[in-house]
């Protein structure tokens, strides 16, 4: 009995469906260290961040009590993307029993390029961290910078002055995320706790932070930052920062970076009548952004 064009290609599906997802699975999620995943069902996600209150005024007796208004701020917008790239296999090479060969390579390239390219659009929020203009978060501004508007004035979480990796750097960043307030100017508890580096700076970052003594002198001082618990979570690589100064602290304040996964990844694979090629595709939908900038503390580096 002859085999059919369709079924021919659910056979050559199958497993190239299964040799994509052994490919992908090779390649780590290093956006994971970063954003918090989240599921959507629209076309893209809002998230209007609010005011708060100010301090609570004293209520003198018999007196009516003081309303406050939680005004709106800003508004930090997801558009999702959609991700998708496909390659064919013709008629001859399959014919010839070119399939396993050629099929191998192709889906094994096409799984590198869905993943890295996920892991690009990830690190391009840190990459584009200094730049405002179309980088901008939802207040308008760069997500590092000292001129955060706010209800109480402009605020910051941009080292004022640039300086590269080392123990006053980062201690000043502990200190000034320690400082960080809300809208309206109130003292809110936040705690730096993953730095973010390039590959370039994981070498100083193991010396500055798990050093027993005071990395790079010739004291007997104690490491500060390891023995009060500093940046609980350590320092993390990712290897598609492309400044090999720049560095940033993750905080703990809720609604920070965020990943909306709006389609997973899927593959599909279909007979063309007109050339006879059999053509395989892989897509997905998503996006990354951040909702407040409170999450994060960087520079670029002194150099």
């Amino acid at each position: 009995m002859a085999v059919s064009r369709a079924q021919l290609g659910k056979e050559l599906e199958a497993g190239l469906n299964e040799l994509f997802g052994l490919e992908n699975n090779r390649y780590e999620d290093e956006h994971g260290e970063i954003f918090e995943e989240e599921s959507s069902d629209r076309a893209f996600e809002e998230e209007v961040m609010l005011g708060g209150f100010s301090t609570a005024p004293v209520k003198g007796e018999g007196t009516a009590i003081n309303f406050d208004d939680a005004q709106e701020t800003y508004t930090a917008r997801y558009t999702h993307e959609t991700i998708a790239l496909a390659f064919s296999i013709t008629e001859e090479a399959i014919e010839d029993n070119l399939y396993d060969r050629l099929a191998s390579r192709y889906t094994k390239a096409l799984a590198r390029s869905m993943a890295q390219t996920k892991q690009i659009k990830a690190a391009a929020i840190l990459n584009n961290a200094f730049t405002a203009g179309a980088s901008a978060i939802g207040d308008g501004a760069a997500l590092c910078s000292t001129a955060h508007p706010s209800l109480s004035g402009n605020q910051s979480n941009l080292l004022a002055t640039a300086a590269d990796l080392n123990e006053t750097s980062l201690e000043q960043m502990l200190i000034e995320i320690a400082g960080m307030t809300d809208e309206r100017g109130l003292k809110i508890a936040v705690r730096g706790m993953k730095l973010v580096i390039p590959k370039e700076l994981q070498f100083i970052a193991e010396r500055v932070l798990n050093s027993n003594l005071r990395s790079g002198t010739a004291d007997n001082d104690n490491n500060a930052m390891k023995n009060m618990g500093m940046i609980p979570d350590g320092a993390v690589v990712n290897h598609f920062l492309t400044d090999s100064d720049a560095y940033f602290i993750k905080t703990d304040a809720p609604n920070g970076f965020k990943y909306f996964n709006r389609s997973p990844i899927k593959t599909a694979m279909e007979g063309d009548f007109d050339t006879g090629n059999m053509r395989f595709k892989a897509r997905e939908r998503y996006s990354f952004g951040v909702s407040d900038w409170r999450s994060v503390y960087g520079t670029p580096g002194a150099a």
